[in-house]
């Protein structure tokens, strides 16, 4: 069991547990229609590189590297991570919710709507 508070790349447990439990529910409702090919493979790439990036936090880590230089990486990761955050939902309003705005009844609409509200709102926190 790992101790509460305790993280990877300086994220408390709870906040990756809250993220994958996030990412689970959406993954769950899928997309409306596919993922536009090009942007999935762009942001497997993207994410890729974040992996490759935390990779190399812990090693700094764990070779006990200058505490300031693993700061500068952790902000990079966060920085790639935010990257992919706002690509993704820019996509989610370009293709999703405009969608459920051109074609979708007025619950549909709201169900988009309500899920960015929360997004937007987790995103704060």
């Amino acid at each position: 069991m790992v101790e509460s508070g305790a993280g990877v790349a300086g994220v408390p447990w709870e906040a990756w547990q809250q993220a994958w439990l996030m990412l689970a529910i959406y993954t769950l409702r899928g997309y409306g229609s596919r993922m536009d090919q090009k942007f999935k493979k762009s942001q497997l790439a993207r994410l890729s590189r974040i992996e490759g990036q935390v990779r190399g936090v812990a090693r700094m880590i764990e070779e006990e590297r200058y505490c300031i230089d693993v700061l500068t990486q952790i902000r990079a990761v966060r920085a790639a991570l935010d990257k992919v955050e706002q690509e993704t939902l820019g996509d989610h309003l370009q293709h999703c919710v405009a969608h459920a705005f051109h074609a979708g009844s007025e619950k549909d609409r709201q169900v988009k709507i309500d899920e960015i509200l929360e997004v937007l709102d987790n995103r704060r926190r």
